[in-house]
């Protein structure tokens, strides 16, 4: 009992200067400090219960507070509501600001954060969730996960229900939900364009150590292809990378340096596709910039730089996300090192190979990390975009078929506002597909109707953020929620998951104040209440086609 007591006078935020807690108990746990994560976990301490949010890192905001804009994916913000209109589109637009907005609404909120803890079990009994253990392990000092927690803490936290806002989805294998990963055929949810594509980007370069020798072995970042037929299904998923900013300002620049192992064999794809520009571009000054721009830094977005899906090769380096996806630990902190490393190396290669044209080997060079947007960090995004990982599959599947307007759900507890958006998932060995000439392509890329890609707005039923009844009554999904690979790649967007976070709090209190299962609880209760709240669940157009969102 003293120790109880004790734990209930602890900080309301922990940091790693803070004494770590070793039991916590609240009403409603949230993991992943995510947009959603934080919507999730303010809702349900608005709704009056007592909240606990963890979070892995040290810091707020996932991937909007290291590099994406609160209303970069939101190109219809009539279909969005509640506190995502009133705090997280009003969050700023440079991670600094972002993070800092998201650290003072929490903290005027009145919710407490553990930092530095990640989830390594949890204990249940029967269909429910008891109690989670939590490992100590402080990201390192670019804000990569660390392999192995630096101690055995064994912090304890109980809760009435648990939300899952982290980009991994971790709770599914813990709590032995069923999840799945990668791509699925055509046939399994009878989508049109799901499963293996055709190649893109397709160049005659040859994939070999020696160019024309298959027996000297591929090129790194070259996959051999897998030889499955268009449509089937595969374990790769899209590519990840980082939304970072670069500057050559010697105020804001923080070094790129090579890795200690940094070897320009492994970038020697980069140098045949650099000739392969300069050959074929070498005339057009501009597009050839263009072109070797394309590769590092990429595609230059809202200030922060992306994956530029037009070319062969960018500054993601392709191909390794689907290890992430459903690995552990260890697996993933080489991964996102890998990112790391790989940026850096790209960036070295770039400024200092021959066959680079000069003045961008100059510009290049001078170009590093800024700073400024993560002095935390030396200038590198605390978060890896992680596009897809998880996805959990529960009584309602969410498909191409949601996301095409053709289904008519009833639980809709809010609205995905995006086309099909899919970056390429691997780099392979190609022929092409008319002359049968080898090369390299990329492929799975896919862009159907970009941001008016659904025709308008959809609903995620709310059957597809819980899990079945039979495998766990006390857990919502609001990030890796129930859906096929083509429609997790339309409904994956930020603000989608915001107002699902808000949605999962609120849904949390009714389960808590009705002592239910999550999957029991009165759904238009809740629709009732989410409209309150000012939430927008579904989507009409008037008769002059004129499109209003129902609030």
């Amino acid at each position: 009992m003293k120790r109880l007591l004790l734990a209930a006078i602890l900080p309301l935020t922990w940091s790693p200067l803070h004494a770590k807690p070793t039991f916590r108990e609240a009403d409603v746990c949230v993991y992943g400090a995510t947009p959603a994560g934080i919507t999730a976990a303010v809702a349900a301490k608005q709704e009056g219960l007592s909240v606990v949010l963890i979070e892995p890192s040290r810091w707020v905001g996932g991937i909007l507070g290291a590099g994406i804009k609160p209303m970069q994916d939101c190109p219809e913000p009539r279909a969005v509501g509640g506190l995502t209109t009133t705090k997280i589109f009003k969050a700023g637009n440079s991670p600094p600001q972002i993070r800092e907005s998201f650290s003072q609404w929490l903290k005027d909120e009145g919710i407490p954060i553990i930092f530095e803890h990640r989830l390594r079990s949890a204990d249940k009994e029967g269909a429910r969730i008891t109690k989670i253990h939590l490992d100590h392990a402080p990201p390192d000092k670019w804000g990569i996960p660390v392999p192995s927690a630096v101690d055995d803490s064994n912090t304890i936290v109980t809760a009435k229900v648990f939300i899952d806002a982290s980009y991994e989805g971790d709770f599914l294998p813990a709590a032995k939900v069923s999840y799945t990963s990668g791509r699925e055929p055509k046939d399994k949810f009878n989508e049109s364009v799901a499963g293996v594509g055709p190649p893109t980007n397709w160049t005659p370069i040859s994939p070999f150590i020696t160019p024309g020798d298959p027996a000297s072995g591929m090129l790194p970042w070259v996959d051999k292809d897998h030889g499955k037929p268009r449509h089937a299904g595969d374990d790769y998923t899209q590519a990840y990378n980082f939304r970072f900013y670069v500057t050559s300002d010697p105020e804001k620049r923080a070094a790129l340096t090579p890795p200690d192992d940094y070897n320009p064999a492994q970038y020697e794809l980069v140098g045949r596709y650099v000739e392969h520009l300069v050959k074929t571009q070498g005339s057009d000054a501009k597009k050839l910039k263009e072109s070797l721009a394309g590769i590092f830094p990429g595609w230059r977005n809202e200030g922060e730089y992306n994956y530029q899906r037009k070319s062969l090769v960018t500054m993601s380096p392709l191909g390794i996300s689907r290890f992430y996806q459903d690995g552990d630990w260890i697996t993933k902190s080489k991964v996102w090192r890998q990112h790391v490393d790989y940026l850096r190396g790209l960036h070295h290669f770039l400024s200092t190979d021959a066959r680079v044209p000069e003045d961008f080997r100059k510009e290049t060079a001078a170009l590093g990390l800024n700073k400024t947007m993560h002095p935390d960090t030396e200038g590198w995004p605390h978060q890896l975009y992680v596009r897809i990982s998880r996805r959990m599959q529960s009584d309602y599947i969410l498909t191409h078929a949601d996301v095409l307007n053709k289904t008519d759900e009833k639980d809709g507890v809010g609205l995905a506002l995006y086309g099909v958006d899919i970056y390429p998932v691997r780099r392979y060995v190609a022929l092409h597909p008319e002359t049968e000439e080898l090369g390299v392509a990329t492929e799975g890329n896919m862009f159907i109707g970009g941001a008016k890609g659904t025709g308008h707005p959809y609903p995620v039923p709310y059957r597809s953020i819980v899990p079945k009844t039979s495998e766990c009554t006390n857990l919502i999904v609001p990030t890796c929620f129930s859906a096929s690979f083509i429609a997790y790649a339309s409904a994956r967007m930020e603000p989608v998951f915001c107002v699902l976070g808000e949605s999962s709090g609120v849904a949390a209190a009714h389960a808590i104040r009705a002592n239910a299962d999550v999957q029991s609880i009165d759904v238009p209760k809740l629709q009732a209440r989410l409209l309150e709240r000012g939430q927008v669940i579904a989507w009409k157009a008037d008769a002059g086609d004129k499109k209003e969102a129902k609030q």
